[in-house]
């Protein structure tokens, strides 16, 4: 399950007559006495950087397509160590298979053992729905282990990328003013009533790390999308990104790690997401996003740059009031239901019927002839029919309409009513999140714990006061959707508006608060 790099191979090979146990152990102990030991002031300037990747994949949890990782990339300047994990799965607690006492249990560990300081240890899930083993935590710890023995001097590069083929942006924007989002969990609402779609971020930030050798020794890439596909077969998978990661490690030196931060995908779909038409590929997308992440870190010039800057901050943001929304909706739901009328038409005689219908407008029931004889004959039975048919047919559509928009109703408000109970539960009116900045040379990031919608990403790029900047959601923790205030006027209409525990104003305190770190770094 575990897979060293060839880098640790070398660091260890004065060791071989030691058992595995006890390298670790001295190596653990050599980057103690890194952490505490005096330094002249031409290594106190030196940036020193480690990575290491370990599977996570649950083997017990049916067929699996490709291997989900944790990566640990250590970084060491004068007395500052940070880890940054990048973890395939869809959330660092919260949701999925990652538990709660994750984090907490991973920086207890690497603080007590590596003297790591907790806010130091960042960890972003990419948010793909691969299944990871339940040791996840202990392996993720191994990697930050065999990252942080395993440091060497590096010289820092940062720059761009664009990708716009492989995404789109959800939320569909209603002629009515409503929104509505493109799920598998309900259907998309008749076309004649779509206006428009949203926004995407087609901006890939990079991070290169190379040995004074000029050989790659990481890639830290930002992108924003789900990364929710899957591949064919159905098997486990780290989807996109983790097809994105493979490319650019297999493109790049031996050893070469690259590490996917998840950005502000919350609205942002894989492209062809609904599709029915061929089954469903993650792998051609992320060779897509692989290669124009190649693109971009061929053209980055790395140079000697001894900056690294960590900064946290615990804030409190509003909780939501879901109340009375919740109350509208529930009136919604029973209008709806009420509104549902009889028909003469079951399935069975509906579907030949419309085909019928939509294949010959003018003489769908019969050959024209038969119409033509029979109106010059003064009969209009055809006619009569078809009206009678029509009318049934537009009452059976009216009632599947109706029914669709009972299931995104239904399945809203059941997320409304969770995160209403979970609020009550939690005793106060709002919730604390944990926001980091961080400067490697001139790469600069900030993240959030919870599913920004692109928008907010955008807006901190422009924002910020150091050009250029990136934006991990997804990290540190989990509280769902963070839409915008504008997004949360649709509450209960789209997922992300009602998988949601923030309040309406959180945004601008979240923004202002985020610049503030930014400006700092």
């Amino acid at each position: 399950m575990f897979r060293s790099d060839a880098s640790v191979s070398l660091r260890f090979s004065e060791t071989t007559s030691l058992c595995p146990c006890m390298a670790s152990a001295m190596a653990v102990v050599a980057f103690l006495i890194s952490l505490t030991m005096p330094c002249q002031s031409a290594v106190a300037e030196t940036l020193l950087a480690g990575v290491a990747k370990v599977d996570i994949t649950d083997l017990d949890a049916g067929p699996v397509n490709d291997p989900l990782y944790v990566k640990a990339l250590v970084l060491k300047s004068g007395s500052t160590t940070t880890a940054i994990v990048t973890v395939d799965a869809v959330a660092i607690g919260g949701i999925g298979h990652i538990k709660d006492d994750y984090l907490g249990k991973v920086r207890g560990i690497v603080e007590r053992e590596l003297g790591i300081p907790p806010t130091n240890v960042i960890a972003n899930a990419s948010h793909c729905h691969g299944i990871v083993c339940k040791d996840a935590d202990d392996r993720t710890v191994r990697a930050i282990k065999q990252a942080a023995s395993n440091l060497v001097p590096v010289k820092v590069g940062v720059g761009t990328g664009h990708e716009d083929r492989i995404m789109e942006n959800r939320r569909l924007k209603m002629k009515d003013g409503r929104t509505i989002d493109v799920r598998h969990a309900y259907s998309i609402p008749p076309d004649e009533e779509i206006a428009s779609v949203g926004p995407v971020d087609t901006e890939i930030g990079v991070l290169r790390l190379d040995r004074l050798d000029g050989t790659t020794l990481a890639v830290v890439y930002n992108f924003a999308c789900h990364p929710i596909q899957n591949v064919p077969s159905r098997g486990n998978s780290a989807d996109i990104t983790g097809f994105a990661s493979q490319v650019i490690e297999d493109n790049l030196d031996e050893g070469t790690v690259a590490l996917f931060v998840q950005g502000c995908g919350g609205d942002i779909n894989p492209i062809r997401y609904k599709d029915v038409d061929y089954p469903r590929d993650a792998e051609p997308l992320g060779n897509m996003l692989g290669l124009s992440t190649l693109k971009a870190v061929r053209k980055i010039a790395t140079a000697e740059d001894e900056r690294l800057t960590v900064l946290s901050e615990v804030i409190a943001l509003p909780r939501a009031n879901t109340a009375e929304r919740m109350a509208e909706m529930e009136s919604e739901q029973t209008r709806l239901m009420q509104s549902l009328g009889g028909t003469s038409l079951n399935f069975k005689t509906f579907i030949p019927l419309f085909v019928k219908y939509k294949a010959s407008e003018e003489f769908p029931a019969n050959y024209p002839y038969r119409y033509l004889h029979d109106r010059a004959m003064g009969r209009k039975d055809l006619d009569i029919l078809d009206a009678e048919n029509r009318a049934n047919m537009e009452r059976y559509i009216r009632n599947i309409h109706t029914m669709e928009k009972l299931t995104r109703l239904n399945t809203n408000l059941r997320l409304l009513k969770k995160h209403h109970a979970e609020g009550i539960a939690a005793g106060k009116r709002t919730i604390d999140v944990e926001l980091t900045g961080l400067r490697i040379g001139d790469f600069v990031l900030t993240t959030f714990p919870g599913e920004l919608t692109v928008q907010i990403g955008l807006n901190l790029k422009k924002k910020s006061p150091h050009k250029p900047t990136f934006v991990a959601g997804y990290t540190n923790g989990y509280i769902y959707y963070a839409p915008t205030t504008e997004q949360l006027l649709n509450v209960g209409g789209a997922q992300e508006d009602s998988d949601c525990v923030l309040g309406a104003d959180w945004q601008k305190i979240y923004e202002d608060k985020a610049v503030e770190i930014l400006g700092k770094l």
